[in-house]
């Protein structure tokens, strides 16, 4: 007969999961990472937490008879800094544990609310306790 689950200690990883993202989280905000685009003529700086610190544009990018061309820059140096302040926080998140080792489907499943279809209302017959498992047993 298997063992009921153990909800403290499932409690105290999802507890420690979520305490160490926070943390790295906040560790993002102390990070930047600057992109430019027009061969420097356009740079931008973004934090970890994705709040663009600064934004620097050349004088010779200034054309005013081609701001199409200013736009395409600023977007093309935004988006190329989003993109690695992104990787930035995967990575802190990834190294921050992440719940590597807690997996909140087998959770799920030893309380007998996942498998197939989730169990939570997902169509099918919800799933029995131990209760109606043995009462379906002496019917049976």
């Amino acid at each position: 007969m298997p063992q009921p689950p153990d909800l403290q200690k499932m409690l105290a990883q999802a507890q420690e999961m979520m305490a160490a993202q926070q943390q790295a989280q906040e560790q993002l905000k102390d990070q930047v990472v600057e992109a430019s685009s027009g061969g420097g003529m356009v740079k931008v700086t973004v934090s970890g937490d994705l709040q663009v610190q600064s934004l620097k544009i050349d004088r010779d990018a200034v054309d005013p008879e081609d701001v199409e061309m200013l736009e395409d820059l600023v977007l093309a140096a935004l988006n190329e800094a989003l993109r690695q302040a992104g990787q930035l926080a995967e990575q802190a998140i990834g190294e921050s544990g992440g719940g590597a080792d807690f997996d909140p489907m087998a959770a799920l499943e030893s309380l007998g609310l996942g498998g197939a279809g989730g169990g939570l209302g997902a169509g099918g017959p919800p799933a029995m306790n131990r209760a109606q498992r043995r009462a379906a047993q002496r019917k049976g």
